[in-house]
């Protein structure tokens, strides 16, 4: 038969398997024949009113063979017919039949390949999984695999099929396509819980961590696609189960933080930041959550992120009190941060990332009104204080830049109306109204700052570094410019002497001294202001020679 091409054998299929009966067993076994025949079918249709009989005639044949290797390299051909061209019923048959050869005297075992290139085929062309899993002997098939890595195996292949394939709910055949809509079908949800639990529970210390990666990104995508509509309550149910289940992935546990946030949001979304008790209810129940599963992670990368971000969700939805959590709980964190971390294969120090973090830190808590019980910027206090404590690298000057900052949010603060607000939340701004109290409580923080950045620019000239101070001088020269108040006399002189000590060992760089010499010009005309006309004056511009 091989010597055919499938259409002209699909064309005469019936004489075929005539012709197939009449041989003897002698020469040439008849299995071999029927699995032939059943490649040609596959790739070539044979005629409509023909492939019912087709089907009964040849499995009555291949039900009959009693030895497995024969009995299983038919089926395996054979299956892919009733999929391309019958209901889940036909299939279902067929999947019970290959059970019952398989199981007697444990079969099953020494035929993993072919098994799985059956359930490879059925996911090919079943593309409904409501349909898939309504087969009752779909499940029980996969039981089948009882060695633990080829049952993973077969997990990760329907993980795989769920995801590119798309969701059919209708009898109207879909175009290929990536689904994006989820499901809410109890079936389908409960038995990719199940799948997904056998790959969970696969994870063990001795799991590479590709091998980790992969089995998370899959869970994490079934995770994403379960979706409940306006059910939100169930919604954070089905997360809650998630939780319990996938316990010992650190990706799906960050998923799950992520999707209870966006929970939130779309909480808040759907009321227009006018929560009822309800609402408001729902929203703290979903910051419980995240705050209960992010200490569970083990990366502090990725819990002081989460923590981060899901103080932001409260505050979004007037949660002050659980967003004061998240942001204490961030704060706390830093100074568990290690000093090095691996990361693309080399070992690299985690300052920059620190500093990065603890800037979007500050960008956060502008915004954030201070707790009645706890004193003036308490939160921006307990921050200083790990930039105080914690153990900056020598040859560098993130600490430094990090005070750079803080008197960049200190000037944000001392604004009467903040550049930006919180939607339905009272920032410090209305809650000290300009306060003067409030104002000598900022200078009184701003000039120990101050006083520690002059203190070490110093240590750096008795040290020789004469290059870095230059640096710094002028870094600290620009954001006084652009956040202090040039009209006060003290903050006028700093100005001045900071943009001397950047010149005052030969190591500023001409070119940038021009540039910020002209930028301060530009300022002076933009904001009219004699404050800036007279530094100008002021700025001698000193040469190399």
């Amino acid at each position: 038969m091989s010597a055919f091409k499938p259409d002209y054998i699909a064309s005469r299929v019936l004489k075929f398997l005539e012709m197939i009966k009449e041989c003897e067993e002698s020469g040439f076994p008849k299995h071999n024949l029927y699995r032939s025949l059943g490649v040609n079918l596959v790739m070539a249709n044979p005629p409509e009113d023909q492939r019912r009989t087709v089907l009964n005639e040849v499995w009555k044949v291949v039900m009959k063979l009693k030895t497995p290797a024969d009995y299983i390299c038919c089926a395996e051909i054979w299956i892919e017919y009733p999929c391309k061209h019958f209901t889940r019923r036909e299939i279902n048959t067929l999947l019970g039949d290959i059970i019952k050869h398989m199981t007697p005297d444990r079969a099953f075992e020494d035929y993993y390949p072919q098994l799985m290139s059956i359930v490879s085929k059925v996911l090919a062309n079943v593309h409904d999984f409501s349909e898939l899993f309504a087969m009752d002997k779909f499940l029980p098939f996969i039981d089948m695999f009882q060695k633990e890595s080829v049952k993973v195996d077969v997990c990760k292949t329907i993980m795989e099929a769920y995801i590119k394939k798309p969701i059919n709910f209708s009898s109207t055949p879909i175009p290929e396509r990536t689904h994006s809509e989820g499901t809410s079908d109890p079936v389908i949800i409960n038995a990719l819980m199940f799948v997904c639990k056998t790959m969970h529970d696969s994870v063990n210390a001795l799991t590479l961590e590709d091998e980790k990666r992969a089995i998370g990104h899959l869970i994490c995508e079934f995770v994403t696609k379960v979706t409940f509509g306006r059910d939100f309550e169930q919604q954070l149910s089905f997360f809650v189960e998630a939780r319990a289940s996938f316990s010992n992935l650190e990706s799906v546990l960050i998923q799950l933080v992520h999707s209870v946030n966006l929970l939130a949001t779309q909480t808040n979304k759907i009321v227009k930041g006018n929560h009822s008790r309800k609402t408001a209810a729902f929203v703290r129940a979903c910051s419980a959550y995240c705050f209960i599963t992010i200490p569970s992670l083990s990366s502090v990368f990725a819990r002081l992120q989460l923590y981060l971000a899901s103080g932001q969700i409260a505050m979004m939805n007037q949660a002050l009190t659980q967003g004061d959590a998240f942001f204490k709980a961030s704060i706390s964190l830093l100074s568990e941060v290690p000093k090095t971390v691996y990361m693309d294969y080399k070992t690299r120090s985690t300052e920059p990332l620190i500093v990065e973090y603890i800037n979007n830190l500050f960008s956060v808590l502008l915004v954030v009104p201070d707790h009645p019980d706890h004193g003036v910027l308490y939160l921006v206090r307990g921050v200083l204080n790990v930039i105080q404590d914690y153990q900056w690298d020598d040859n560098a000057d993130s600490k430094i830049r990090l005070f750079f900052n803080v008197l960049n949010l200190l000037s944000a603060y001392s604004q009467e109306e903040y550049i930006y607000h919180v939607d339905k939340v009272d920032s410090n701004d209305t809650l000290y109204g300009y306060d003067k109290k409030f104002l000598a409580e900022l200078n009184k923080i701003t000039a120990t700052l101050i006083e520690e950045i002059l203190d070490h620019c110093k240590k750096l000239a008795q040290n020789g570094g004469y290059k870095r101070q230059a640096a710094l001088a002028l870094e600290f020269f620009n954001h006084i410019v652009a956040h202090g108040d040039m009209t006060d006399a003290t903050m006028s002189t700093l100005a001045l002497n900071l943009w001397n000590l950047a010149q005052k060992h030969g190591h500023a760089d001409t070119k940038t001294m021009v540039r910020t010499l002209d930028a301060v010009k530009r300022k002076a005309i933009q904001t009219e202001g004699k404050a800036y006309d007279d530094l100008v004056q002021k700025m001698p511009l000193q040469s190399k020679a």
